[in-house]
């Protein structure tokens, strides 16, 4: 699936809004002009206004034209307790919250970051499955190298360079997954007892492997606006031994913010002054709604402190259990452990992978995964700003996740009551934090299929919340 047309100039004017070179009130090219300027039909033009509004960024004034939307909402967010005090975390009962799909055929499982089976490019892995088989034969019985194939780690180094990290391939380890890779790159830099900066709202499976390590974690704010609160990060750091910062910069899970290129300069500068590595996530890097990849804090690493891993169970398929890691200077810790944790990842999950980034294919369903998620996500957004009283949701700039905020006095039991009456799963915000700063908030995913009734139903649990 190809881009469509109109993209060709809604990227031109969503670019100078974000920059501020188009401000509210600005009346926009008329559809003729835009229509000759890119050589596009009227329709494509119209296709193409008709999506800037559907956004909210542009408003259709009745026989005068589009203008840029005039954006009048203040967000006032909570924040974890101001002073940054590491808590031991507690395993709760959020497995099935956040995961579980429950009975397949009769709930919408908005809580499950994976794509949906309709979204696994099923031919081109099966097509690659295939030829994997028929070219490897009997080697992909045998063990493979403990760090992961040459081929693939080489594969993997030149695809980072096209959006400016320099990897070596010699300090890449293929993992079984992402989160061994976070496991792996904590236990290198951590001791049990050591305290790490998280995000906050921070995904579950973060939470987890830290209380698994038996570490302390400090929780810096994520803002709609700025993301990662750097200020927060610098004062946790003067006031504790911080020994690892574990960040998603790249449509942070669950508030899909992307961090921009000088905030990501900012944190590594801090980081690098109290001598603390990064551990950065980067597992939803290709899945951008913009023009162009977003660059990751490796890109601008000059000392080897920043890890970063990353994975293909979210770009491909839940069961493709391949995930790589970065090691920078930890490399050789890193190995010790990767080792010790298993001798060998799956040889043909390694083929496969490797066969598809030698490929035109991977890419090919990047372009058409990413516009049926953009689809989705701006569905949602629409429906819960249209039909939640008092609600904030801001439109996610890639990713998978939605972060929505209910007003303080919603009745968040009936709210999750009225949920199982209409058979959704959204995941409570309680589960992504120690701290009850997010009680009042909900994550939605859209990579799963979301269907004209299941828009319904949203609809109706907007409408019940008025009652």
């Amino acid at each position: 699936m190809k881009d469509y047309k109109y993209k060709i100039f809604t990227s031109v004017i969503e670019e100078n809004i974000n920059k501020g070179l188009l401000k509210p009130g600005d009346y926009l090219p008329s559809v003729r002009n835009i229509k000759q300027e890119y050589n596009l039909s009227t329709s494509s033009v119209q296709s193409g206004y008709d999506y800037l509004v559907f956004k909210g960024l542009v408003t259709s004034l009745p026989r005068q034209g589009y203008i840029v939307t005039n954006h009048t909402l203040t967000v006032n967010e909570p924040h974890p307790i101001p002073d940054p005090v590491p808590r031991d975390p507690v395993f709760k009962e959020n497995i099935l919250l956040t995961s579980g799909t429950g009975r397949h055929s009769e709930f919408t499982p908005l809580n499950v970051a994976a794509p949906s089976d309709l979204m696994v490019p099923q031919k081109l892995l099966l097509r690659t499955m295939q030829k994997v088989i028929k070219e490897k034969g009997a080697a992909l019985l045998r063990y493979y190298p403990a760090n992961g194939s040459e081929q693939l780690r080489d594969a993997l180094s030149r695809r980072s360079a096209r959006h400016g990290a320099i990897i070596n391939p010699d300090e890449i380890l293929i993992t079984d997954g992402a989160l061994q890779a976070l496991y792996i790159a904590l236990a290198a830099t951590t001791d049990p007892g050591d305290i790490v900066a998280v995000e906050s709202p921070c995904v579950f499976s973060i939470l987890e492997v830290i209380a698994s390590l038996r570490l302390k974690a400090i929780e810096i704010p994520v803002s709609y606006k700025d993301g990662f609160d750097i200020g927060y990060l610098e004062n946790a750091c003067k006031k504790n031994n911080i020994k690892a910062v574990v960040i998603t910069p790249n449509f942070h899970n669950p508030t899909g913010i992307l961090m921009s290129d000088d905030h990501k300069k900012e944190i590594l500068c801090i980081t690098d002054q109290y001598n603390i590595p990064i551990i950065e996530n980067d597992i939803y890097g290709d899945l951008y709604f913009s023009n162009s990849r977003p660059g990751s804090i490796k890109n601008f690493d000059t000392t080897g402190s920043v890890i970063t891993y990353s994975s293909f169970s979210k770009s491909l398929a839940p069961g493709i259990r391949l995930g790589w890691m970065s090691a920078g200077k930890f490399f050789p810790k890193a190995e010790r452990i990767k080792f010790s944790l298993g001798r060998s990842v799956s040889p043909f999950n390694q083929e496969v992978i490797n066969q598809l980034l030698n490929s035109a294919g991977y890419d090919k369903h990047l372009r058409s995964f990413r516009l049926q998620l953009e689809r989705q996500a701006l569905a949602l957004v629409n429906i819960f700003n249209r039909y939640f009283p008092g609600s904030y949701t801001p439109i996610p700039q890639g990713g998978y996740s939605i972060w929505s905020r209910l007003p303080a006095d919603t009745d968040m039991k009936a709210f999750y009551r009225y949920c199982e009456k209409y058979r959704l799963h959204f995941t409570p915000g309680k589960t992504f934090s120690f701290t009850d700063a997010y009680d009042h908030h909900f994550r939605s995913i859209f990579s799963q299929r979301i269907t004209s009734p299941g828009l319904q139903s949203i609809k109706e649990i907007g409408k019940s919340l008025h009652h």
